[in-house]
């Protein structure tokens, strides 16, 4: 190819047409911020990778840009910038595709075929998320990354299960094929192992036609730290990461010394820029932000820790935008500090984060249900985490007991907390199992981890695939979290309690183990009550304290063995109403409730 010629090249560029390689009326554009370059010049597959014949000119605030006809969809290119004395081969920092985290960058306009995708998220309180990781959860060959087009074909079980809301892992281009995805290395580009762009708008579209709304898992606390462009991006930086970083004491992170600088304007403009895009571009319907503490604090809010107020910044940003753009957006904070400032709203000075991921349900329940002897087993652990809320509303807070972080790291899945070696017990899949009762029936958005529905023991690593056999032999559990997630949805009528802010503490016997909630809608129409054993003790003729002779209908059994033969074979009939005192009230319901067990009732 011979060299362009210089006059190809368009020196005044509309700003407007905003950062990267942007394609309008046949001319490509490329735009890049480096402050401390002295030349910028893209080469690419369009001038046979020549370093110099197509020149950025300078802009105002050290940007660079030109605009050439030469340039088509799915050139790849690079930039190279001249710095001190030398040059310097990066990647475009707002590339919406690379052909691998250390390879090239592809010009994308991401305009996909959407057809008459209107979807629109449930309500927050109608939500069940589902937490998967794309690169194990529907993994057939041990020797290969699973991609969108796996879990695509997964979504038909998903939507039969009642979840209506999945969360994603990290899926922003990574280092390797195999990983959890925290480790963003081309923050803009979609990991190729798992298919690239076209293939992550294909799984959005497929799940919105299974009514299942996809939250993005993104990372703002740091970046990579490997394979990482960014990194002294113009040149500069000395001993740290240069324009795009800290370059002091506040660049150090547990994840490598890369934490953004949030104080520079274009920097922060880069994280709303991506954060954007995944609304914009893909249609996700929500962002949960990994460890937003290291945003907010140099040291995570650990002890006397020193804040970072341009990260405030950020985070108010972002949301404050997304709020007045696109209302119906869930942003969720992983901030672990059981904040009310994170959930606030803006105007009242918090950060304006929809909800948060709960600390002070998932370390309590599960220490309550991990406790080898029910003397110990402490219940006011329990009412402390359900009657927990931040700020006015108890759908501010993600309420579960497993994610991927609580079951790995050297914490594994429930069941085999409760029994080491034999997670299969009768003992570790009831105890499990009230864990998931908990987390669907508390105030607050349930959230359920990669195969928990079917009691999967393994620990969560990004080289093991999830276990699906464990689904054909635990299909009884399954239903029975399906029956839970239809009770929780309203799939199945009479249970707007469970879908409201109320909560009601009807009976806490913390010898028996016996612990009693009723959950209240704002009508007081549709109350459900939920009754559980902590204790391996079968209780018949058990009473509750109840307000009125209601007639309360039993609309599930956890213990039923129809769920899993190592059940119960009790004779269950619901609640006998006897007008005597029990627990302050006029009249006691009794019932048989077998062990590590829990019913739920409607009337």
């Amino acid at each position: 190819m011979a060299e362009l010629a210089y006059k190809e090249m368009d020196m005044t560029i509309n700003k407007s047409q905003g950062m990267g390689a942007v394609l309008k009326d046949g001319k490509t554009t490329f735009r890049v911020w480096a402050p401390n370059a002295e030349k910028v010049f893209v080469m690419g597959s369009f001038n046979d990778w020549k370093r110099t014949n197509m020149p950025l000119a300078l802009e105002e605030n050290g940007y660079w840009a030109a605009a050439f006809d030469s340039v088509k969809e799915g050139d790849e290119y690079k930039y190279i910038i001249h710095a001190n004395g030398k040059e310097y081969e990066r990647n475009d920092p707002y590339a919406f595709e690379v052909t691998s985290s250390i390879g090239n960058s592809i010009v994308r306009t991401l305009n996909f075929d959407w057809g008459d995708d209107n979807f629109k998220m449930a309500h927050w309180n109608e939500l069940v998320i589902y937490e998967l990781h794309v690169g194990t959860f529907n993994r057939k060959d041990p020797n290969e990354v699973a991609d969108f087009d796996s879990v695509i074909e997964k979504l038909p079980y998903l939507q039969k299960l009642g979840i209506n809301c999945i969360e994603l892992l990290p899926v922003a281009e990574f280092a390797g094929g195999i990983s959890w995805g925290y480790n963003p290395a081309h923050p803009f580009a979609i990991e190729q192992d798992y298919g690239g762009p076209d293939a992550f708008a294909r799984f959005v579209k497929a799940a919105h036609e299974k009514g299942i709304a996809v939250i993005i898992d993104v990372v703002y606390n740091h970046l990579g730290p490997s394979d990482v462009d960014l990194w002294q991006f113009d040149g500069w930086g000395e001993d740290k990461g240069g324009i795009y970083f800290y370059n002091d004491h506040r660049s150090a992170t547990p994840w490598g010394d890369t934490r953004p600088d949030y104080g520079r304007p274009e920097v922060r403009q880069y994280l709303r820029d991506n954060a954007l895009m995944w609304i914009e571009k893909y249609k996700c319907d929500g962002l949960r932000m990994d460890a937003t503490s290291y945003i907010r604090y140099e040291g995570g809010g650990l002890g006397y820790d020193t804040e970072i107020e341009e990260g405030n910044i950020l985070m108010r940003d972002i949301n404050a935008e997304l709020q007045e753009k696109y209302p119906h957006i869930l942003t969720i904070a992983e901030d672990l500090k059981g904040d009310n400032i994170v959930t606030d709203p803006i105007e009242h000075n918090g950060l304006g984060y929809g909800s948060q991921w709960d600390m002070n349900f998932v370390h309590p329940v599960r220490e309550v249900l991990e406790d080898p002897y029910d003397t110990s087993r402490d219940l006011q652990k329990i009412i402390d985490a359900l009657e927990f809320k931040y700020s006015t509303d108890v759908f501010t807070r993600i309420v579960y007991t497993e994610s991927h972080d609580e079951v790995a790291n050297g914490k594994a899945r429930v069941p085999e907390e409760i029994q080491p070696g034999d997670a299969e017990s009768a003992f570790a899949k009831k105890r499990a199992i009230l864990g998931i009762a908990l987390t669907l029936t508390a105030p607050g958005i349930p959230m359920l981890f990669q195969g928990q529905e079917f009691i999967e023991d393994e620990y969560f690593q990004d080289t093991e695939a999830l276990d699906w056999s464990k689904f054909e032999k635990h299909k009884g559990i399954q239903k029975l979290v399906r029956d839970l997630i239809c009770l929780r949805t309203g799939k199945h009528d009479r249970t707007a309690g469970l879908r409201d802010q109320g909560i009601q503490i009807v009976h806490f016997n913390n010898e028996t183990k016996i612990l009693a909630y009723i959950r209240e809608d704002r009508d007081h129409k549709e109350p459900v009550l939920v009754i559980l054993n902590f204790s391996t003790i079968d209780y018949q003729n058990y009473g509750i304290g109840l307000e009125k002779n209601s007639d309360w209908k039993l609309r599930f059994n956890s213990s039923w063995n129809g769920y899993d033969p190592d059940f119960s074979d009790l004779e269950i009939q619901g609640i006998n109403h006897y007008q005597e005192e029990t627990d302050g009230q006029e009249w006691t319901g009794k019932l048989t409730i077998p062990g590590y067990c829990c019913q739920i009732y409607t009337l």
